[in-house]
């Protein structure tokens, strides 16, 4: 463990007390998570308790990979509904993993985003630790050539702009250039919604590699169906050898509340839920509490026009070293104590946009980072133009339709309403 600076338990301590709001006449401090288990397994229980995962078939992965060489791509989310990591269960198995391959965040989710992934050796197992998060995102001929078959294992949200997918679609092509096999251990999606613009050509990026909505509503497992279906992998082939293992007992729509934090900062179900409503922030003046133990639960700016709730930015190793506004006082809202029971919402990107004062060179600070995000410049002109929630939905509605009919091809579940 490192030992930790004086600055740094300063910081930490600072931290803390950053938030809080000013009607209230007094500092609420509010407590960092103090596990990676999240308060809200319990959602999963509830929901369906007898879910099992892609990862807890361990004698169809044992037929899949018997006698070959092993790549896992994982994380920290790659864990069964008991808390067992999956390399542990390769381990303690027997199988021969040669390397873990892991994506933005590193292999125990630690990294802020954005942060280069380093290569190195897991001090518990043994096994190389490869980054598709540094010199490349793509496993390289000379990564895969002492391996047979690539193993995705990797909880996503659900999200187009959420890079573990790309990783995938990556990891995918490599697999289709280098003929290896490439298997997916099937996850439920917690924001299974079908929604937004849908990427538009020249608008791809690590942030929108395949043209498919924000909210796209498939597991990894039927995206990885489509990519492979659709001839999205960039390699002269259509497809890899991809094999999906699914999950049982979970429907499309089906309630779930992940066992552990996805990225460093969704710390909870609430930020995961307006994660894709909030993520458009990025690509203004507006901070989404990056430098709080609150991230994308919170809105706010250094100008006072923008609401009553108030926090100070601060450096959090994990989470965020430089966020947006660092030391400054914003003032927003607070989403916390307020209802939103999911999907994609544009009421708050417009409403503070409005409360800019429709100032657009100002508050679309990285206009070209919002149109990534948003996998079209349409979105944006569209809000400077003044058009409603209503009328922009509209706009996407031939889009959405047209994509629906492609997803109907590579559903593995059935509806959990119907």
């Amino acid at each position: 463990m490192r030992n930790i600076s004086f600055y740094s338990k300063y910081i930490f301590i600072v931290a803390i007390v950053t938030i809080s709001n000013t009607n209230a006449g007094q500092m609420k401090p509010v407590q960092p998570e103090t596990s990676l288990r999240m308060i809200s397994k319990t959602t999963q229980t509830s929901a369906n308790p007898e879910i099992i995962m892609g990862t807890e078939q361990t004698d169809v992965i044992k037929n899949l990979v018997k006698q070959k060489r092993i790549g896992l791509i994982m994380n920290q989310t790659s864990v069964s509904n008991d808390g067992t990591h999956f390399s542990d269960i390769f381990v303690n198995e027997g199988f021969d993993v040669k390397k873990i391959f892991t994506p933005e965040h590193g292999f125990r989710g630690t990294n802020e985003a954005g942060a280069n992934v380093k290569n190195y050796v897991d001090g518990k197992t043994g096994i190389p630790i490869v980054s598709l998060y540094g010199n490349n995102y793509k496993p390289t001929s000379l990564q895969l050539s002492d391996i047979d078959v690539l193993i995705f294992d990797i909880q996503d949200v659900g999200v187009r702009f959420y890079t573990y997918i790309s990783t995938m679609h990556y990891a995918m092509e490599a697999c289709a250039e280098n003929n290896k096999d490439f298997i997916v251990l099937d996850r439920p999606n917690p924001n299974d919604y079908v929604d937004g613009p849908v990427r538009a050509k020249g608008f791809a990026s690590f942030v929108g590699i395949d043209p498919i909505p924000v909210l796209y509503g498939l597991t990894v497992g039927e995206l990885a169906r489509m990519i492979n279906g659709e001839g999205w992998i960039q390699t002269g082939k259509n497809s890899c050898r991809l094999t999906v293992v699914p999950m049982k007992n979970w429907r499309h729509g089906q309630p779930y509340g992940l066992p552990v934090k996805p990225s460093p900062n969704l710390p909870n179900d609430l930020s995961i839920r307006l994660y894709p409503s909030l993520c458009f922030f990025e690509g203004t003046n507006i901070s989404v509490g990056r430098g709080t133990w609150v991230p994308f639960q919170i809105l706010g700016n250094p100008d006072k026009k923008y609401g009553s709730f108030t926090f100070i930015p601060q450096p959090l190793r994990g989470m965020d070293m430089n966020p947006m506004h660092k030391g400054k006082i914003c003032y927003g809202i607070d989403l916390r104590n307020q209802s939103f029971e999911g999907g994609l919402s544009l009421k708050f990107v417009i409403g503070f946009f409005e409360k800019s004062g429709r100032d657009e060179k100002t508050f679309f600070a990285r206009p070209d980072w919002f149109d990534l995000l948003a996998g079209t410049d349409m979105l944006r002109r569209q809000i400077i133009k003044g058009m409603s929630e209503e009328d922009i939905r509209a706009s996407w509605k031939n889009d959405l339709d047209a994509y629906k009919e492609i997803r109907k091809k590579y559903l593995l579940y059935d509806d959990y309403n119907r």
